[in-house]
């Protein structure tokens, strides 16, 4: 998509604007009955859930599109794949945007990031119920490890997992 940016999140951005993209996206699968955590977090959630890591915008025309928190091992009390590597959470593209390069867009930045940091891998988690998700994932080089059933959640987590390799640089003739 031609002009679209990939930045951190900044202190001027609108965090209402952003919890309201979180919400858009993530419309489709509440009426699924899937109760993700962005299906309808507070302002305050999203404040608090961008303070664990590194948040990630999509700006295009001046608006934001699309969003990801990238995290290093935030939870040092569970016994789950994300205690051990990178991994991404409140992933999220305008659905009107939604299959034009986007998300793929997105989720290099944050494997950029993970590779800075020297992560071997980056990981995330979705509904198994949420099948175009999945797909997405695989085709993006994420591969099903597990699974986990989060407290508070109607549905059991698919955990996956994709190995980073940093990126090959042509050889200098």
């Amino acid at each position: 998509m031609n002009g679209l940016q990939i930045r951190p999140l900044q202190d001027g951005d609108d965090l209402h604007a952003l919890t309201a993209l979180l919400h858009r996206a993530y419309a489709a699968l509440a009426l699924r009955g899937l109760n993700y955590t962005a299906v309808d977090q507070t302002v305050e959630t999203t404040r608090g859930r961008i303070a664990q890591g590194q948040c990630l915008v999509a700006e295009h025309t001046g608006r934001l599109v699309g969003t990801v928190l990238y995290t290093r091992r935030i939870d040092p009390c569970e016994a789950t794949l994300f205690t051990q590597v990178a991994s991404i959470h409140q992933f999220a593209v305008e659905p009107a945007l939604q299959g034009q390069g986007i998300g793929l867009e997105l989720i290099r930045a944050a494997e950029a990031i993970a590779l800075s940091h020297g992560e071997p891998a980056l990981a995330l988690d979705t509904a198994e119920q949420a099948d175009h998700l999945i797909a997405a994932y695989q085709r993006w080089g994420f591969g099903i490890v597990g699974h986990v059933q989060w407290p508070g959640k109607v549905y059991r987590s698919v955990l996956m997992l994709k190995a980073l390799e940093p990126y090959a640089h042509p050889p200098r003739a």
